[in-house]
Formats: C-alpha cells, sequence, structure tokens
C-alpha cells in the first residue's frame, strides 16, 4: 500500500478568559510557513495547514490511520474577536491562537514566521507590550 496525501479535519480545544479566546489544534509534521489562520468578519475561523509531500518507495505501507497533513478546520467563534491583534504559535506539533476579545470581530489573515526548528509565530501583541510602546519609557 502507498501512502496518499489526504485532509485531515483537525480536532480543537477552545480557552476563554475574561479577555481573550485561546483555539489549540494539533498538527503535526509541519513547518510554520504551511499553516494559514483566517478569521472572518462574520466570526470564523479557518486553520489550513499544507503538506509538502508524502513518502514514496522508502518501505512498505502496512497500517494507514493517520498522516502529516494537510490539515483543515472551520469553526464559528464564541465570541468577537480581534485577528488583527491576536498571536499564534506553533511548536511542539500544536498550533495557539490567541485573540483579544472585542465588541465586533476585526477578520483578518494571520501567517506565521519561522522562529527555530519546527517552531512559529506571529506575534500581534495579544497580553504584551509592542516593542515601540516600551521604547521610551524610563526602566
Amino acid at each position: 500500500m502507498q501512502e496518499r496525501a489526504k485532509v485531515q479535519q483537525i480536532p480543537v480545544k477552545i480557552y476563554r478568559s475574561s479577555d481573550r479566546l485561546m483555539v489549540a489544534t494539533p498538527m503535526p509534521g509541519l513547518q510554520p510557513e504551511d499553516i494559514l489562520i483566517k478569521i472572518t468578519e462574520d466570526g470564523h475561523m479557518v486553520v489550513e495547514g499544507e503538506v509538502r509531500g508524502v513518502l514514496k518507495e522508502v518501505k512498505e505501507l502496512v497500517l494507514d490511520e493517520w498522516s502529516v497533513g494537510g490539515y483543515y478546520r472551520e469553526l464559528e467563534l464564541p465570541n468577537a474577536v480581534d485577528a488583527l491583534h491576536a498571536n499564534a504559535t506553533y511548536g511542539n506539533g500544536v498550533l495557539v491562537v490567541a485573540m483579544p476579545m472585542s465588541e465586533r470581530t476585526v477578520g483578518g489573515t494571520l501567517m506565521l514566521s519561522k522562529t527555530g526548528d519546527d517552531h512559529g509565530e506571529r506575534v500581534g501583541n495579544v497580553g504584551h507590550e509592542s516593542a515601540h510602546e516600551t521604547m521610551g519609557r524610563p526602566g
């Protein structure tokens, strides 16, 4: 049997605090640049992970219950969020997106920057001051 590329719906966990909404989902085997997160103004979130390729002629595939990507999940968010100020991290095969809650949803597309081997992030300053906010302040 040969491995075939397939798109898998991934499970999610949604956490809520008083000021932010967090979504975590396993996406093993990807690089940060393979991940795309879209938040639409109607309150939906789409998470996609592109597979780079399947193994070919390496070994005989005996059982095929999972594969490294592609991943896809669309869900309705339970609260309005601000995608422009969202943080996203990817490490140990898990994507975590932290979005500040807002009066109305501000949509956007989040892409991760590579920060190390199989790690990446997109910083929108949720829970953190930006560098230019802290510059010029007395320490």
